[in-house]
């Protein structure tokens, strides 16, 4: 899957109170890529992840799927295009908490009225080390076991792209750290794209290509040899 991002800009409100969160951004994601994006809050990071993903349209400017533009979507196909083809791991874990892991795992499949495949959610849960949390509640859970059912549930429906918003923000280091190197781990085993949100220099130098974003101006700093697959 090839990703093209063309002069992308995110701009709220007007006059006085106009704000640039996105300026100009152009960037290209390959199949295979691991990227961080690193910035200080408020840079722009957030935004131009979430236009990146398809969960917010731009001001100006084009996103391209294999050359497909995915704001031309109607907001019922974008959905659908975003649980199919995209895994989502944020800093808040979002799990219902009414669910076990394992039934919060498997929901977007459920939402887009498929079954799970059980050999690959126990190949998740192994490399995840949560073989035997399935069965419990988010509440008993530790921070870092719920961000690891976060991060299977991203990855339950196979998506060709994981976007992760900050994905040690509510960890503790040792945790954050675990985290990471799964996340990483998963990116070498698997092949899969991965493009990291954070403000962390440790965390986004553990990344392939290394971006920085600064008042809504992204530019690439650094590319390293990692190979996947």
């Amino acid at each position: 899957m090839h990703i093209e991002a063309k002069n992308l800009s995110k701009i709220y409100g007007s006059g006085e109170s106009r704000v640039v969160a996105l300026n100009q951004v152009s960037l290209e994601i390959a199949q295979g890529d691991f990227i961080s994006i690193m910035g200080p809050s408020g840079s722009g990071k957030s935004t131009l992840l979430h236009l990146l993903s398809g969960l917010d349209r731009p001001t100006s400017g084009s996103l391209t799927y294999d050359g497909k533009n995915i704001y031309g979507l109607d907001d019922k196909a974008l959905s659908a295009f975003r649980r199919r083809r995209i895994g989502f791991i944020f800093q808040q874990f979002n799990l219902l908490p009414v669910l076990t892991a394992k039934e919060n795992i498997i929901m977007p499949l459920l939402l887009d009225k498929k079954q799970p495949d059980e050999a690959y959610l126990a190949q998740l849960a192994k490399l995840l080390g949560i073989r035997e949390r399935l069965t419990h509640l988010p509440h008993e859970l530790s921070g870092g076991q719920q961000q690891r059912v976060a991060i299977a549930r991203a990855l339950i429906a196979k998506p060709d792209i994981v976007f992760a918003d900050e994905p040690t923000g509510n960890l503790d280091s040792r945790s954050g750290g675990e985290v990471m190197e799964l996340l990483r781990n998963i990116w070498m085993k698997t092949g899969r794209t991965l493009v990291v949100i954070t403000h962390d220099s440790r965390i986004a130098k553990m990344a392939e290509r290394q971006f920085v974003i600064v008042d809504g101006v992204l530019s690439e700093t650094e590319r390293t040899e990692v190979t996947a697959g």
